[in-house]
Protein backbone atom coordinates (compact mmCIF):
# COMPACT_ATOMS: atom_id res chain seq x y z
CA UNK A 1 0.00 0.00 0.00
CA UNK A 2 1.23 3.67 -0.63
CA UNK A 3 1.75 5.61 1.90
CA UNK A 4 -0.56 8.59 1.28
CA UNK A 5 -0.15 12.17 3.55
CA UNK A 6 -3.68 13.79 5.38
CA UNK A 7 -6.60 12.28 3.26
CA UNK A 8 -8.52 8.95 3.67
CA UNK A 9 -7.85 5.47 1.72
CA UNK A 10 -10.57 4.74 -0.10
CA UNK A 11 -9.51 1.03 -1.81
CA UNK A 12 -12.51 -0.90 -0.54
CA UNK A 13 -13.72 -2.12 2.81
CA UNK A 14 -11.34 -2.29 5.50
CA UNK A 15 -11.12 -4.48 8.37
CA UNK A 16 -8.57 -3.85 10.95
CA UNK A 17 -7.33 -5.59 14.31
CA UNK A 18 -6.28 -2.80 16.54
CA UNK A 19 -3.58 -4.38 18.80
CA UNK A 20 -0.59 -2.20 21.11
CA UNK A 21 2.75 -3.20 21.85
CA UNK A 22 1.26 -3.47 26.01
CA UNK A 23 -1.54 -2.27 27.98
CA UNK A 24 -2.35 1.25 28.44
CA UNK A 25 -0.85 2.39 25.59
CA UNK A 26 -4.07 3.96 23.93
CA UNK A 27 -6.19 0.99 21.60
CA UNK A 28 -9.46 2.20 22.45
CA UNK A 29 -8.83 5.89 22.23
CA UNK A 30 -6.89 4.77 19.19
CA UNK A 31 -9.65 2.81 17.67
CA UNK A 32 -12.15 5.74 18.42
CA UNK A 33 -10.41 8.02 16.07
CA UNK A 34 -10.14 5.69 13.49
CA UNK A 35 -13.70 4.17 13.90
CA UNK A 36 -14.39 7.71 13.41
CA UNK A 37 -12.08 8.54 10.27
CA UNK A 38 -13.21 5.58 8.51
CA UNK A 39 -16.47 5.90 9.00
CA UNK A 40 -16.00 2.21 9.96
CA UNK A 41 -18.20 -0.13 12.62
CA UNK A 42 -16.50 -1.85 16.35
CA UNK A 43 -16.27 -4.85 17.71
CA UNK A 44 -14.27 -5.58 20.83
CA UNK A 45 -14.32 -9.36 21.04
CA UNK A 46 -13.20 -9.91 24.57
CA UNK A 47 -13.86 -7.12 27.43
CA UNK A 48 -12.05 -7.74 30.96
CA UNK A 49 -13.67 -5.91 33.21
CA UNK A 50 -15.42 -2.03 33.33
CA UNK A 51 -18.45 -3.52 32.05
CA UNK A 52 -20.00 -0.18 33.95
CA UNK A 53 -17.73 1.69 30.92
CA UNK A 54 -16.80 -0.77 28.62
CA UNK A 55 -14.40 -0.06 25.92
CA UNK A 56 -17.92 -0.40 23.23
CA UNK A 57 -19.14 2.32 25.50
CA UNK A 58 -16.08 4.50 25.32
CA UNK A 59 -16.37 4.34 21.78
CA UNK A 60 -20.11 5.12 22.03
CA UNK A 61 -19.63 8.28 24.09
CA UNK A 62 -16.23 9.32 22.07
CA UNK A 63 -17.25 8.77 18.12
CA UNK A 64 -20.52 9.38 18.35
CA UNK A 65 -24.28 8.18 19.40
CA UNK A 66 -24.68 7.06 15.60
CA UNK A 67 -21.61 4.41 15.50
CA UNK A 68 -22.40 0.70 14.90
CA UNK A 69 -20.99 -1.30 18.14
CA UNK A 70 -21.34 -5.18 17.53
CA UNK A 71 -21.63 -7.11 21.04
CA UNK A 72 -18.61 -8.58 22.56
CA UNK A 73 -18.40 -12.53 22.40
CA UNK A 74 -16.90 -12.49 25.83
CA UNK A 75 -17.90 -9.82 28.66
CA UNK A 76 -15.66 -10.84 31.58
CA UNK A 77 -16.46 -8.80 35.13
CA UNK A 78 -12.68 -9.16 36.69
CA UNK A 79 -10.18 -6.45 34.85
CA UNK A 80 -7.36 -8.74 34.18
CA UNK A 81 -5.86 -11.07 31.76
CA UNK A 82 -9.01 -12.81 29.75
CA UNK A 83 -7.65 -16.47 30.50
CA UNK A 84 -8.07 -15.00 34.55
CA UNK A 85 -11.23 -13.45 34.37
CA UNK A 86 -12.80 -16.04 32.47
CA UNK A 87 -11.23 -18.89 35.23
CA UNK A 88 -12.95 -16.49 37.60
CA UNK A 89 -16.64 -17.23 36.35
CA UNK A 90 -15.63 -20.87 35.63
CA UNK A 91 -15.58 -19.70 31.39
CA UNK A 92 -13.67 -21.04 29.23
CA UNK A 93 -13.17 -19.12 25.94
CA UNK A 94 -13.12 -21.01 23.18
CA UNK A 95 -11.42 -19.67 19.78
CA UNK A 96 -14.04 -20.93 17.85
CA UNK A 97 -16.69 -18.75 19.47
CA UNK A 98 -15.46 -15.78 17.80
CA UNK A 99 -17.27 -14.82 14.26
CA UNK A 100 -16.12 -11.60 11.93
CA UNK A 101 -19.67 -9.52 12.48
CA UNK A 102 -21.21 -9.24 9.58
CA UNK A 103 -21.48 -5.62 7.75
CA UNK A 104 -21.02 -3.98 4.18
CA UNK A 105 -18.82 -1.41 5.44
CA UNK A 106 -15.27 -0.30 7.37
CA UNK A 107 -14.78 -2.82 10.54
CA UNK A 108 -12.37 -1.71 13.68
CA UNK A 109 -11.66 -4.75 16.12
CA UNK A 110 -9.95 -4.20 19.16
CA UNK A 111 -8.02 -6.40 21.08
CA UNK A 112 -6.89 -6.90 24.46
CA UNK A 113 -3.94 -5.64 25.83
CA UNK A 114 -1.07 -7.08 23.74
CA UNK A 115 -0.25 -9.71 21.29
CA UNK A 116 0.46 -12.51 23.64
CA UNK A 117 -2.06 -11.62 26.31
CA UNK A 118 -3.83 -15.47 27.16
CA UNK A 119 -7.21 -16.51 26.02
CA UNK A 120 -7.19 -19.29 27.94
CA UNK A 121 -4.31 -21.89 28.14
CA UNK A 122 -3.45 -22.62 25.02
CA UNK A 123 -4.69 -19.75 22.82
CA UNK A 124 -3.11 -16.04 23.11
CA UNK A 125 -4.60 -12.77 21.27
CA UNK A 126 -2.41 -13.26 18.19
CA UNK A 127 -3.82 -16.38 17.61
CA UNK A 128 -7.30 -14.52 17.38
CA UNK A 129 -5.93 -11.96 14.99
CA UNK A 130 -5.04 -15.37 12.87
CA UNK A 131 -8.21 -17.40 12.95
CA UNK A 132 -10.28 -13.51 11.86
CA UNK A 133 -7.63 -13.31 9.11
CA UNK A 134 -7.59 -9.27 9.80
CA UNK A 135 -4.57 -7.19 9.15
CA UNK A 136 -3.23 -5.60 12.42
CA UNK A 137 -2.66 -2.27 13.28
CA UNK A 138 -0.12 -1.52 15.96
CA UNK A 139 -0.27 1.01 18.32
CA UNK A 140 2.57 2.36 20.31
CA UNK A 141 3.16 5.21 23.12
CA UNK A 142 6.13 6.20 23.91
CA UNK A 143 7.92 5.31 27.07
CA UNK A 144 11.22 3.83 28.73
CA UNK A 145 11.28 0.19 26.70
CA UNK A 146 8.88 1.13 24.07
CA UNK A 147 11.56 0.33 21.52
CA UNK A 148 12.30 -3.43 22.69
CA UNK A 149 8.18 -4.13 23.24
CA UNK A 150 7.80 -2.69 19.28
CA UNK A 151 10.84 -4.69 17.90
CA UNK A 152 8.95 -7.77 19.43
CA UNK A 153 5.58 -7.37 19.04
CA UNK A 154 6.67 -6.58 14.71
CA UNK A 155 8.88 -9.92 15.12
CA UNK A 156 5.73 -11.40 16.13
CA UNK A 157 3.56 -10.04 13.46
CA UNK A 158 5.97 -11.21 11.08
CA UNK A 159 6.65 -14.76 12.31
CA UNK A 160 2.49 -15.36 12.56
CA UNK A 161 2.64 -13.72 8.78
CA UNK A 162 -0.03 -11.27 9.81
CA UNK A 163 -0.05 -8.16 7.71
CA UNK A 164 0.78 -5.09 9.39
CA UNK A 165 -1.04 -2.27 7.71
CA UNK A 166 -0.62 0.27 10.16
CA UNK A 167 1.77 1.49 13.15
CA UNK A 168 -0.02 4.22 15.15
CA UNK A 169 2.26 5.92 16.74
CA UNK A 170 0.08 7.33 19.99
CA UNK A 171 1.37 11.14 21.33
CA UNK A 172 4.89 12.53 21.34
CA UNK A 173 8.21 10.94 20.35
CA UNK A 174 11.55 11.37 21.48
CA UNK A 175 12.94 11.84 17.56
CA UNK A 176 15.53 8.77 18.19
CA UNK A 177 12.95 6.81 19.12
CA UNK A 178 10.94 7.11 16.58
CA UNK A 179 13.41 6.70 14.30
CA UNK A 180 14.32 3.14 15.63
CA UNK A 181 10.90 2.10 15.23
CA UNK A 182 10.26 3.47 12.10
CA UNK A 183 13.54 2.12 10.71
CA UNK A 184 12.05 -2.08 11.64
CA UNK A 185 8.71 -1.66 9.99
CA UNK A 186 7.73 -3.05 6.22
CA UNK A 187 7.56 -0.66 3.25
CA UNK A 188 4.07 -1.53 3.07
CA UNK A 189 3.16 -0.85 6.38
CA UNK A 190 1.73 2.87 6.84
CA UNK A 191 2.28 5.17 9.40
CA UNK A 192 -0.32 6.75 11.53
CA UNK A 193 0.25 9.52 13.97
CA UNK A 194 -2.11 10.69 16.65
CA UNK A 195 -1.34 13.57 18.56
CA UNK A 196 -1.18 13.34 22.68
CA UNK A 197 -5.08 14.06 24.10
CA UNK A 198 -4.49 16.07 27.58
CA UNK A 199 -8.56 15.13 28.01
CA UNK A 200 -10.47 12.21 26.05
CA UNK A 201 -13.74 14.13 24.77
CA UNK A 202 -15.87 13.87 22.10
CA UNK A 203 -14.34 17.16 20.91
CA UNK A 204 -10.93 16.30 21.24
CA UNK A 205 -11.57 12.85 19.25
CA UNK A 206 -12.95 14.71 16.33
CA UNK A 207 -10.05 17.66 16.63
CA UNK A 208 -7.71 14.43 15.95
CA UNK A 209 -9.39 13.19 13.16
CA UNK A 210 -9.40 16.65 11.62
CA UNK A 211 -5.49 16.23 12.22
CA UNK A 212 -5.05 12.31 11.11
CA UNK A 213 -1.73 12.23 9.43
CA UNK A 214 -1.65 8.40 7.58
CA UNK A 215 2.20 8.30 5.76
Amino acid sequence: MDRISSKKENSGQKKVFITGIGTEVGKTVCSAILTKYFSAEYWKPVQSGDLDFSDTMKIKSWSGKNTICHPETYRLKLAASPHQSAKEEEISIDLNAFKLPETNTNLIIEGAGGLMVPLNDEYFIVDLMQKLNIPAALVVKNYLGCINHTLLSLITLEQRKIKLRYIILNGNFPPDTERIILKNIQPETAIIKIPHLEEITTENIETAVKQLEIL
